[in-house]
Order: structure tokens, then sequence, then C-alpha cells
């Protein structure tokens, strides 16, 4: 039996993950330094923590479940402890991107990160269509790169992926730059930003006499019908009127260069300032 230690394991995130591995084929030791993270794992899972030594005695797998500004230094702690071919499994690609992993070739680097539950879904259970972060009840996809290690170390990998993320759908397998340019690039430095602009947009129209719920009922359904039209999720095409307005709106609300946030500089200096 694989043996699993989940550092950070009664975070938010980690709290998922336990969830999802206390049923698996893994053989899980948590560790959790903080009161208010055991206390949770003890009382909402009936985990109990063990101290970080008896954690990575003989360990196969380490799941570093922790923020990012913290992985650098919970990882170069524990590295003298761990045997060669150790997979230490990080949760998003910015700390490895920005070369925070410890310099040990021996070790396995896995990287994997969901793609969250998609908008565009089958779910009929209320409780898979209010999971909107996944890894409880809405099935969605993920992403996994190998980032150092023999390729064979990938399948285990993408079973831990498959297991912490669960119910998954798809699994793809990316590098940790292509990782890199989905989050921070387009998930968060696009998709987030622009998102925010339709938030503020609402709120615009709304100080100008439209009611709000009205704005909001408005905003979501054609956010629903033009997202099913852009990404082809079903075979239709808009109106004249709206084509003209995209070309009237994009000058207006997006600069020439904004693509130059995926270029590997940008990139890096966003993972920068996460890290």
């Amino acid at each position: 039996m694989t043996k699993l230690a989940l550092f950070g394991a009664g975070g938010k995130m980690g709290c998922r993950l336990s969830s999802n591995l206390k049923n698996s084929d893994f053989q899980v030791r948590h560790v959790e330094v903080g009161e208010a993270g055991r206390k949770r794992l003890a009382d909402e899972l009936g985990i109990a923590c063990v101290d970080e030594d008896i954690a990575l005695d003989g360990v196969d797998v380490v799941i570093l479940a922790v923020p990012d500004v913290a992985i650098g230094k919970v990882a170069a702690k524990i590295s003298p402890k761990l045997k060669a071919g150790t997979m230490v499994v990080v949760l998003d690609a910015a700390a490895p991107f920005a070369g925070h992993l410890p310099d040990r070739s021996d070790l396995t680097y896995f990287v994997t990160h969901p793609c969250h539950p998609p908008i565009f879904n089958e779910e009929t259970e209320m409780a898979a269509k209010r999971d909107y972060f996944g890894g409880a009840a809405a099935k969605q996809h993920i992403v996994c790169a190998l980032m150092q290690g023999p390729d064979s170390a990938y399948a285990l990998g993408e079973k831990i992926g498959r297991t912490i993320y669960a119910p998954v759908m798809r699994s793809h397998r990316v590098t940790v730059d292509q990782m890199a340019l989905l989050e921070p690039g387009l998930s968060e430095t696009v998709v987030a930003s622009l998102l925010d602009v339709m938030r503020e947009a609402m709120d615009e129209v709304v100080s100008r006499g439209v009611p709000k719920e009205a704005a909001r009922d408005f905003l979501l359904g054609h956010l629903n019908i033009l997202g099913a039209v852009i990404f082809n999720e079903i075979d239709g095409q808009f109106s004249d009127a709206c084509n003209k307005a995209i070309t009237f709106g994009k000058p207006v609300l997006m600069r020439d260069d904004w693509k130059r946030v995926f270029e590997p500089a940008e990139i890096a200096a966003s993972i920068q300032r996460i890290t």
C-alpha cells in the first residue's frame, strides 16, 4: 500500500483532500500544525494528526496542501528526511515554476490542479449543482504535470490527482510551463479580471437606475447564452447587432497588446508576485 503524508491536512484545501483520501487505497498520514485545523479534522472527519517525523518515516508520497508562499519553506525543511524516489505532489504550478522546490534530482516532483466544475455540465443533484469548487459532489476535469522524475511515475501522480479531486472526468497531461499559462495567466489574469469588470459594469448600470435584481438576472442569463455560443456549446450565432457591439466594444475595453500577459516574462512576474 502506498504510504502518503498530507501536509496542511486541516486547511481549507487540505480538508477536501483528507475527505477524499479517507476511503482510498492510500495509507494516509495527516500533518497539520494549526490547532483549529487539527480540531476540524477530528470533529468533521474523525482523523487524528501525527507529527512530521512520524508522517515522513518511510513515506512514498508527500502532498503539500499548504499556501504557495509556504511551499518553498516546507519543502526545504522536509527534503533531507525524504528517501530517494519519494514523490512530492504540489497543488499549484506557481511555486514549482518559481524554482521553490529543493534541488534534489532523486525526488519526483508532480503538480496537479483542478479545472473546477464546468459551467456547462449535466449535474442534476442539487449538492453537485452547488459544488462550484469541486472535489465534493460535482464532476470536474484536472490537469497534471510530471515536473521531474521517471515517466513511469506519472501514473501514480495522476491516480493521486483523480483521488484528491474526485469525482474526475478528464485528466489532461501538461507541462509546468503550460500549467502556469493556465494559472495565473488564463484563469486569473484574464478570466478573473474580465469577470470583475463584468461585475463593475453591472454595478454601473444599477447606479444609472436599473434595478439591481434586473441587472443581475440580465447579466447572468446573457452570460449563459453568450458563453454557450462563443465556446461552441450550442450551434448558434450572434445577431448582426451583437457582432457590431463586439466590434465597437473590444477596442474600448481591451488594449491592443493585451495578449502580452502570456509572454514568459509576464507569467514569471505574475508568479513572483504570488509566491
